[in-house]
């Protein structure tokens, strides 16, 4: 009888051990588990774990900006400007009015210093035909009395557009230049005969810029000239 309660004793003893180790180990990796959850231990870089962020609704992609808004941004346009550049924005979905002044501003200088360097191929991928021929009869002249031109744009003072539309499939934009250029004209020798390079002179040119709408080609070209 002894001998059978010193059995059921340790049985017992043996079971009870177990238990603990179970329940101990479950109560540790519980404790650790919530710990980390909203303790939140340091990471490797000693930075504290943010919490995950619930993943937001993906939001819709933004619509392309309807081109003709861009009109509102030129300065002082007329009425009839605005109703000129909004009709090429509807054949042209791609045309920016902002922009494309932009690039008119820089047309114009190139123009101006390919015409004084004599540089004909600049100014046929510049102009249409017929006023690359005036450019470049003008050039031949200058070339055959010995002549050269040492010019400088000093600044555009301002770039304005007088002049918008669509004409059939084509659009077309005037924009009225004045800027300040210090010109110098020397003859075979060398010699200054008109001009000076430390007074420049107010210009204005009244350039006109035309480009089909159907193009996949974005350039405009020159395609008409005159003084203001």
């Amino acid at each position: 009888m002894t001998v059978e309660i010193v059995i059921l004793a340790m049985i017992a003893a043996f079971l009870g051990l177990r238990l603990y180790s179970v329940l101990g180990r479950r109560a540790e990796h519980e404790e650790e588990t919530i710990q980390g959850r909203f303790d939140s231990p340091k990471g490797p870089t000693g930075a504290p774990r943010m919490a995950p962020v619930p993943k937001q609704e993906e939001r819709p992609a933004l619509q392309p900006q309807n081109p003709a808004i861009r009109v509102r941004e030129l300065p002082s346009v007329s009425p009839a400007v605005e109703r000129g550049l909004r009709e090429i924005a509807g054949a042209d979905r791609r045309f920016d009015a902002f922009a494309f002044l932009e690039g008119a501003r820089s047309a114009y200088r190139m123009i101006l210093e390919a015409f004084w360097k004599g540089d004909k191929a600049e100014l046929k991928q510049l102009c249409d035909a017929d006023v690359y021929e005036s450019f470049a009869s003008a050039i031949d002249a200058r070339i055959a009395a010995g002549e050269t031109l040492d010019n400088r744009l000093v600044r555009i003072e301002e770039s304005q557009v007088s002049a918008a539309g669509m004409d059939g499939g084509m659009a077309r934009i005037t924009v009225r230049f004045r800027a300040d250029i210090a010109a110098v004209t020397r003859n075979a020798q060398g010699v200054v005969i008109a001009g000076s390079l430390n007074d420049a002179v107010e210009a204005v040119d009244v350039w006109t810029f035309s480009r089909p709408v159907t193009s996949p080609d974005p350039d405009w070209l020159l395609d008409e000239t005159d003084e203001g």
